[in-house]
């Protein structure tokens, strides 16, 4: 996983990026709350300079995904 996204995650979840594992999800971490998320897409859209489409903001739900939108690949749930 890319240390990059790794960063944005635990930022936005306000954890420690060192205790986020590799297979971090929404299902697998309390912290990822609503407002989490919103903190996440916002981090996402200001790296990249631009705002992400309405069904990759509701289709990122891990650190995995996290890492596809930053390399623009496409998100499994969306593809």
């Amino acid at each position: 996983m890319t240390t990059r996204a790794k960063a944005l995650l635990a930022t936005a979840l306000e954890i420690d990026a060192a205790t986020l594992p590799d297979d971090a999800s929404i299902a697998t971490l309390e912290a990822w709350d609503s407002l989490a998320h919103l903190r996440l897409v916002q981090a996402l859209e200001a790296a990249l300079g631009r705002e992400l489409p309405a069904e990759h903001i509701f289709a990122i739900a891990s650190l995995a995904d996290v890492a596809a939108v930053l390399e623009g690949r496409p998100l499994a749930a969306t593809a």
